[in-house]
């Protein structure tokens, strides 16, 4: 047999919910260690006393007891485990397995039995079920009758929120009240918060950054309590996982980083992290609140009744003496700045990213703690807003995804090579594999295929196939100036050209002994703009042709029209298209066949009523009718260029123009077919009076 037996998937009951992990015996302690916090718990081989294997909900268990008290569960073991495990507990702890089973009789009545931190109730000296006094949160008594009351877990999908036990009112051999005794049992190994006696220290208006605001905090020998102005919170040491210290990118400030598992809770919010912030300038003179003697036999000299120094020194000094657990600091990692942090943005809020040795720290706001052995993959992505970033995305073995976005090019180098020896599965690596730097980034981007730049250089193509290859559009991009952003307008609505072109030229007669701005010189000339395309003319329907027929749902429409509206009184017009539309949908294949058919049959009708109104030469007309309207609007666009070459090529040779020029000239885009009967009726009223007045009109038309 090897000198370990490992096993995988092994559960351990926290505080009501089930907590998977592995679970390793070696010769010189038990390990275990949970999968979704990575808390490690050891009990070292000496201290094993009692062991022993019974049937539980999730196959077989053994429950470890220790010297001192303690009693570990774990679940998830097979049937043929236990001659293995068995032969191993025999040669190297020197304990015997024992099988014990459990009692399944339903009684309710028995003997309550406390050994250690475990609460036990017996029936027939077989255990029915067995309580961990750390889950108690409350014991409350009454005449005859003690409550326990549970911890809550989130992750746990149903709660024990209490156990009565009724006690017997007989009086103990010593006179005791047994009501009495079962609660001191219990509270003395339950998870109750007490402030009692003074705290060991205070550290006064400390700066939090979550739960946001300032707080006193006062440190007990076995919790932690924050006091606001709104809020208070006690803080089991129990339920700290991690400590971090971290320094900020402006090398100014620190934070100090508390982990916390299960967390503390305000309403339906939830802090998962203690999270202090530090100036480094800031000092602090702090005396214990115990003797020296005191604090020498149970700190082991980790802290002494005086000490001073920098205000987070302090804290994080006391934190870890008192906690008893390491404090956790950013590695060999060097940003491109020379920092040991990463500026980024996740879930839309700035923040710092911290590679450890371990892990991936991301502060503030919502902190994220992920450790390597969590992670599945990691990928560098293309940054969403500009090439000067990137996103550095995170996949957990729980399939879940954090993007740290708007990280700075320059810092892809350092971070890419630090992923990559810590052997993270990078899963972009075929083609960064090769990059350098920041260029090496910007340059693996340009040899990927991106369909959205394909795509824009398909639509500039058919744009230019259809504009023609004069190139006005490239001209215009090379001459555009802002201060001549007036003088543009009349190109675009040629019409008002003479009109602009004419004030232009009052302002100029104005003005001769002044100063004459260059853009409003009149020899100038406006280039040209290309002809636009003529519109394509409207398919101009024949009133004589048959109707087109309906579709299938067009018609079940009309035939249930009014019926939609008969069972939704007051429904709109838009409200019946989309109930009808819904209805259609739901109709069945049959009905819809039925339908169908009807529409089919219109269409027939439609077709032989055409070919005989085509017979009779019903459409022929519509087509002659058709051809005039061409021509004619062919000749008028012909005429109306041409006057407004003529109307551009005067307007700069000339100085000034009349109103009653100008007024001619706008008629011009005027139809044939108007100027011809206004200069018919000039000539008659010529004919009728003879008169200066008559003469100036005439002329004015």
């Amino acid at each position: 047999m090897g000198d370990t037996l490992e096993f995988n998937n092994i559960h351990t009951e926290v505080k009501g919910s089930w907590n998977d992990g592995r679970l390793r015996f070696g010769k010189q302690s038990v390990v275990y260690k949970s999968h979704k916090t990575g808390k490690v718990d050891s009990i070292p081989a000496p201290e094993l006393s009692a062991a022993q294997w019974r049937r539980v909900c999730l196959g077989h268990g053994i429950k470890l007891a220790t010297g001192s008290g303690d009693v570990y569960r774990y679940d998830g073991f097979r049937d043929t485990d236990f001659e293995k495990i068995s032969v191993f507990f025999k040669a190297n702890y020197k304990v015997e397995l024992a099988e014990k089973d459990m009692c399944v009789k339903g009684w309710n009545w028995g003997t309550a039995k406390f050994t250690g931190s475990l609460l036990s109730f017996d029936v027939s000296d077989s255990p029915v079920f067995e309580i961990p006094l750390s889950s108690v949160s409350q014991c409350a008594t009454g005449k005859n009758e003690v409550t326990v009351e549970f911890h809550q877990n989130d992750d746990a999908e149903v709660s024990l929120m209490e156990v009565r036990f009724y006690v017997p009112p007989n009086t103990g051999d010593d006179g005791s009240d047994p009501v009495e005794a079962f609660a001191q049992n219990v509270l003395s190994k339950a998870d109750v918060i007490q402030a009692t006696g003074d705290a060991v220290c205070i550290f006064k208006e400390l700066q939090c950054l979550t739960p946001r605001g300032r707080y006193d905090i006062r440190i007990y020998p076995s919790f932690l309590h924050l006091h606001g102005k709104t809020f208070d919170y006690k803080i089991p040491y129990t339920t700290v996982l991690r400590l971090f210290l971290l320094p900020h990118k402006d090398q100014r400030q620190m934070f100090f980083v508390i982990s916390l598992d299960p967390p503390i809770k305000q309403g339906q919010t939830r802090y998962h992290f203690l999270i202090l912030l530090f100036s480094k300038d800031e000092e602090l003179s702090l005396a214990l609140n115990m003797s020296e003697d005191e604090v020498q036999k149970r700190y082991e000299g980790k802290l002494s009744k005086n000490m001073s120094g920098p205000l987070y020194e302090i804290v994080s000094r006391v934190m870890k003496a008192l906690v008893n657990r390491k404090i956790t600091v950013p590695g060999n990692f060097k940003g491109h700045s020379g920092s040991q942090c990463i500026t980024c943005a996740y879930k839309a809020s700035s923040g710092l990213v911290y590679p450890l040795e371990r892990g991936f720290i991301y502060v503030h706001k919502p902190p994220v703690h992920l450790r390597f052995e969590e992670i599945s993959c990691v990928n560098f992505a293309r940054g969403t807003t500009t090439t000067r970033s990137f996103d550095f995305e995170i996949e957990t073995k729980q399939n879940n995804q954090y993007t740290f976005s708007n990280i700075e090019r320059e810092e892809y180098g350092k971070l890419f090579d630090f992923v990559n020896a810590k052997k993270l599965n990078i899963k972009n690596r075929g083609f960064k594999e090769g990059m350098k730097g920041a260029d090496g980034y910007s340059d693996s981007d340009e040899d990927q295929h991106d369909a959205y730049l394909e795509r824009m250089k398909e639509e500039g193509k058919i744009r230019e196939e259809g504009d023609g290859s004069d190139g006005s559009e490239g001209d215009s991009d090379e001459s555009f100036n802002p201060g001549e952003e007036d003088d543009d307008v009349p190109e675009e609505y040629d019409s008002n050209a003479s009109e602009s072109d004419s004030e232009a030229d009052d302002a100029d007669s104005e003005d001769e002994g002044k100063k004459k701005k260059p853009e409003k010189k009149p020899k100038k000339v406006v280039k040209e703009k290309k002809e636009r395309k003529p519109r394509k003319e409207k398919k101009v329907k024949d009133p004589g042709a048959p109707k087109r027929p309906m579709s299938a749902y067009m018609l079940w429409l009309n035939a249930n029209r009014e019926q939609i509206k008969s069972e939704n009184p007051g429904i709109s017009v838009t409200e019946i298209s989309k109930k009808a539309g819904e209805m259609w949908k739901q109709l069945g294949k049959d009905r819809k066949e039925e339908w169908d058919r009807k529409a089919e049959e219109a269409k027939k009708q439609y077709e032989k009523a055409m070919k005989q109104y085509r017979e009779s030469g019903g459409g022929a007309a519509a087509s002659v009718t058709k051809e005039k309207k061409k021509k004619g609007g062919k000749v008028e666009a012909k005429k109306k260029t041409g006057g407004e070459k003529e109307t551009k090529k005067e307007s700069v040779n000339e100085s000034f123009k009349s109103k009653e020029f100008i007024s001619s000239e706008e008629s011009s885009s005027e139809s044939e077919y108007d100027r011809g009967s206004k200069l018919k009726a000039s000539e008659e009223e010529e004919e009728a009076a003879s008169t200066p007045a008559s003469s100036e009109e005439s002329g004015s038309d």
